[in-house]
């Protein structure tokens, strides 16, 4: 983000009262800490990714050639 950006939200929250300028950095602070979850999940996904589709595919072969079974539940 350019400064610029920056800029300009700052002034939009040194408009606000004190109150509001709490609560909306309590929000931004919640919003950004979920954006690094999802952007780690990602990044986790995309680096595993190979992987469980070689996985995926070896079970579809092994399920084509009869050599699994349907899973029991009750036994987990």
């Amino acid at each position: 983000m350019s400064s610029e950006n920056i800029a300009t939200v700052t002034k939009m929250i040194e408009s606000l009262p004190e109150t509001a300028q709490t609560q909306l950095i309590e929000h931004l602070r919640e919003y950004i800490a979920s954006l690094q979850n999802e952007l780690e999940w990602d990044n986790l996904v995309s680096k595993t990714q190979n992987n469980l589709i070689k996985a995926a595919k070896q079970a579809k072969q092994e399920i084509a050639q009869g050599k699994s079974q349907p899973m029991n539940y009750e036994k987990l």
